[in-house]
Order: C-alpha cells, then sequence, then structure tokens
C-alpha cells in the first residue's frame, strides 16, 4: 500500500495514514484503508489503533472534487470511504482512534468508525463541508448525532465549526485527551490492555449494541439474546467462569 501503513505488535495492529503533508483522503487512499481494515479482521489480531501525524486526516482531497466536476461525473471518494469505515467499524475487536492535529471531514467521519476516540490537546475535529456548500458523506451525519446527541451535532454540520479537544471530551465526541506526544502511545499501551480481554465476548458486546441501537427494546433484547448464547459458547467464557469460582486471574486467548 502507498499511502497507508499497517504494522502489528503482538496481538495489536497500528493502522498509519502516510500520505503528507496533512493525510488528505482520496478514493485511493480509503481503498488502502479498507484492505488494512480487512487485514485487521485476523483472529490473531486483538485490537487496533489508527492513527496520522502531525494531522490524522485534514478532509478529503478537494481537488478530487474538482476533478469530479470537470468530469460531469458523481464524486467516489465518500462512497469508498464509506466502505473502509464500515470495516473499521465492523472489526469484532476493540479500536482506537489516536488523533493528532486535524481529524476534518472524512478525518473525523474515520476516527468516528473506531470505539474510542484519543485526542492530543491541541487537535481539532469537525465536519465542516458545509463551507464548501455540500455536506458529510462517509457517515458523519448519522454517526456523529449518536455520539454527541442530534441537536448538538446539527449545530457542528450546519456551521462548519471546528471542536478543540477539551470541548470534544466534554461533548463525548473523545474518550480521552492527552499531550501530543503522548497520545499514540497511551492508545497503544491502552490497546495491548485490550488485547489481553475476551475478545469473542466484546465482539458479542459491540454487535448487540451497534444492531440494536434505534430497536425498540423488545427487538433489541432479541438481538442480545443472540450475541449472549455467541459469547457464552466461547472458550473465553469457560475460562472466565473458571478462574471466578477458583479465585484467579482469568487468560483470555481470544477464543
Amino acid at each position: 500500500m502507498e499511502y497507508v501503513q499497517l504494522t502489528i505488535d503482538g496481538a495489536v495492529a497500528l493502522v498509519r495514514l502516510e500520505r503528507p503533508p496533512v493525510n488528505a483522503l482520496s478514493e485511493q487512499v480509503a481503498t488502502e484503508l479498507r484492505q488494512a481494515f480487512e487485514q485487521c479482521a485476523d483472529v490473531t489480531i486483538r485490537a487496533v489503533v489508527v492513527a496520522g501525524q502531525p494531522h490524522f486526516a485534514a478532509g478529503a482531497d478537494i481537488k478530487g472534487f474538482q476533478a469530479a466536476f470537470d468530469a460531469g461525473t458523481k464524486e467516489r471518494t465518500a462512497w469508498t470511504l464509506q466502505e473502509a469505515i464500515a470495516a473499521l467499524e465492523s472489526l469484532e475487536k476493540p479500536t482506537i482512534a489516536a488523533v493528532h492535529g486535524y481529524a476534518l471531514g472524512g478525518g473525523l467521519e474515520l476516527a468516528m468508525g473506531a470505539d474510542f476516540r484519543y485526542l492530543a490537546n491541541d487537535a481539532l475535529v469537525g465536519q465542516p463541508e458545509i463551507l464548501l456548500g455540500i455536506i458529510p458523506g462517509a457517515g458523519g451525519t448519522q454517526r456523529l448525532g449518536r455520539l454527541v446527541g442530534y441537536q448538538r451535532a446539527k449545530e457542528m454540520v450546519l456551521s462548519g465549526r471546528q471542536v478543540g479537544a477539551e470541548e470534544a471530551l466534554a461533548i463525548g465526541l473523545a474518550d480521552k485527551v492527552a499531550p501530543s506526544g503522548e497520545v499514540l502511545e497511551l492508545a497503544l499501551a491502552d490497546a495491548a490492555v485490550w488485547a489481553t480481554k475476551p475478545t469473542r465476548a466484546i465482539a458479542a458486546a459491540k454487535s448487540a449494541m451497534h444492531r440494536g441501537f434505534g430497536m425498540p427494546v423488545d427487538e433489541g433484547l432479541m438481538v442480545e439474546r443472540d450475541a449472549f448464547q455467541a459469547a457464552f459458547g466461547s472458550e473465553d467464557a469457560r475460562e472466565g467462569v473458571a478462574a471466578f469460582i477458583e479465585k484467579r486471574a482469568p487468560y483470555f486467548m481470544g477464543r
């Protein structure tokens, strides 16, 4: 891959954007992200960190928009990025976005596909597409409201304003804030801890929460029941119960 680097350390994968200077998102970058996330589905990988420096991703490559205008074609980057983010969101393991600098437009949409967002204290995030006369096209109108609430998301999308790290933390868009030089290391350290957890149970919980969101409670409970049975049939469940009875720490294998 030309613009995305995938490295694996033990059970933790690091997917790093490498398109200087600001990691602008093109159709090729989005395709490479999807390919990297598909590789992260390997069961030996039990936690994933997504990162980019000095900026996580400052949004779409605007020159691509102009090319689409000139050619009279549809803009495909957003569609391809949707597929990449869906691949990230569907991973059956914990995922963390380590956000430095700008995460704007598609950059924020990418970060919202992760389970958790760790922001550098000088990071800026937002959905500025409205300032170009367009709207978010890779999940911003859908995922942002699920994280920060409908009305706050509406204000952010319609104004296009950028949000600092502390405000992002206060409204639930960030899970942790740390000095810029420590964010990636913190994300990798936490991912290493997540990689020791019962991965099958985490996958079941993620699936139940994602599929059940917005459903009537009775339908959501059916989703939860099926997910519970999937987790209950795992080797990790047997180990967790045995460890509790034997009064020892469990050793989960992710199976």
